[in-house]
């Protein structure tokens, strides 16, 4: 076993899921940059986080559930979709170029994002109940995206219940929570394609990403409510801008 190598993953899952775990979104995001900036193959890449989420996704749903940032009604309508939306997004990985789709969706990102920061400027924050539909579609959505960029599950949920109208804290939790689920079977779609991944990758990831998750979940516990939502928007943007100047470059 390579130890730098191990330290190396395990530094990016405990960075990527302390962003995760604290805003509900940014570990597939923020580890796929890393990887493949160092020169990982996008599938492999993708296989890789998916398989790791299962573990740090255990880790934060339970981390979550424990502080009581989970909203169970809406976790129920989020994971189905979300599980079918990923496993479309393996078959589309496999036969489909996304980067039309992707940059369409950044685009789309960034602009929610800016309205979620005019919801934190404002004075008060209203919030109230995510409509079923409203989840589904969500989940679809953001499962088949997170299958085909190997990040996005966060990005699109957490964004997008907050501005249906859920108070940011349960948006997050519920999030991270129904991301298990969907990890679950994206990881098993993409293994069973692509085949299997480094273990030191796969355990550094995991490693650092356990590590991550209870100090996460006790931030979004702990956030004033405006904070977090306006935190959410700025990550939002932040991480859509960056995706927009890779795929424009």
């Amino acid at each position: 076993m390579d130890l730098n190598e191990f330290l190396t993953f395990a530094a990016i899952g405990f960075a990527a899921q302390i962003v995760d775990g604290a805003l509900g979104m940014g570990f597939g995001l923020v580890s796929n940059s890393v990887l493949l900036a160092i020169g990982t193959p996008p599938a492999a890449s993708s296989a890789a986080i998916h398989i790791a989420k299962v573990f740090t996704g255990g880790a934060s749903a339970l981390s979550h559930a424990w502080f009581r940032n989970i909203d169970r009604r809406v976790f129920l309508h989020l994971v189905l979709p979300g599980m079918i939306g990923g496993l479309i997004g393996a078959v589309v990985l496999q036969r489909a170029p996304p980067a039309l789709l992707r940059i369409a969706i950044s685009a789309y990102l960034a602009l929610m994002g800016l309205w979620l920061l005019l919801r934190a400027i404002r004075k008060r924050v209203t919030h109230k109940r995510v409509h079923a539909l409203g989840a589904h579609g969500t989940g679809l959505v953001a499962g088949t995206l997170d299958a085909i960029g190997g990040g996005g599950w966060g990005t699109v949920v957490t964004s997008s219940l907050i501005a249906q109208g859920a108070e940011a804290r349960y948006a997050v939790g519920t999030t991270n929570a129904a991301e298990f689920f969907v990890a679950i079977a994206i990881s098993a779609a993409l293994t069973a394609s692509f085949g299997v991944v480094p273990w030191v990758w796969l355990s550094g990831l995991i490693a650092g990403g356990i590590l991550a998750a209870p100090f996460a979940a006790w931030m979004t516990r702990h956030l004033q409510m405006r904070l977090l939502t306006g935190m959410v928007g700025f990550a939002v943007i932040a991480l859509s801008v960056h995706s927009l100047w890779r795929l424009l470059r």
